[in-house]
């Protein structure tokens, strides 16, 4: 998908998306295109290459039943979009480390000892932090994820709309996830609108930056 997108194509992408609430209840965005989407926006950076984005996607009516108490004031976006993504980050994302790793050597994207010089530092650090820390360091690489994510459904023709509203002390449980592991990040709605999301105003760079 990305190799096919130019630069002119990429900024229609950034601009032209928009927080949709409203969906298409007969548009069903097919298992296969939702992994493809998931696949292309895990090419987002992380720390280490930890990787720790997991998602739950809510496609189904009895898994849209179950969600729905839990969304707050987000119902729309539940009742009518294609799915609800549920983003989590995982905090024993190092788990993964030596397979990750392991496979980089294979591929032969990564010397040897480069590995094992990372795998030492990963797996003596990363099990030894704070749980808070290892929360913070999840949630901001799987909102990497998340927003990468919105513009991959863009540029598959579909619309999102993020959302903090939700049950976050709930939802982990719901979907059977351990709860101590797996940190709620954000839901995100996709589907294709069926109202028009508005064009929302954004501050200048001048008034959000300071050079030095």
């Amino acid at each position: 998908m990305f190799n096919h997108i130019h630069n002119n194509d990429f900024t229609s992408i950034v601009k032209g998306r928009r927080s949709v609430r409203n969906y298409d209840g007969n548009v069903k965005i097919s298992k296969e295109e939702l992994n493809e989407m998931i696949a292309e926006a895990s090419l987002a950076p992380s720390s280490a290459n930890m990787q720790p984005w997991r998602v739950v996607v809510v496609d189904t009516t009895e898994g849209k039943e179950k969600l729905r108490p839990l969304v707050r004031f987000n119902t729309l976006q539940n009742d009518t979009s294609s799915a609800m993504l549920i983003i989590f980050g995982d905090t024993q994302s190092y788990l993964n480390a030596e397979e990750i790793y392991n496979t980089a050597v294979e591929q032969g994207k990564m010397p040897a000892e480069v590995r094992d010089s990372q795998l030492n530092t990963i797996l003596s650090m990363y099990p030894t932090l704070p749980q808070e820390i290892k929360v913070e360091v999840a949630k901001i690489d799987s909102s990497l994820f998340a927003m990468q994510f919105m513009l991959v459904a863009r540029a598959h023709g579909y619309d999102t709309n993020p959302m903090a509203g939700f049950e976050v002390d709930q939802v982990a449980k719901a979907f059977d996830l351990d709860e101590e592991r797996y940190a709620p990040v954000m839901m995100i709605s996709i589907g294709k609108a069926k109202a028009d999301g508005y064009e929302s105003v954004r501050l200048s760079s001048d008034k959000i930056t300071f050079w030095r």
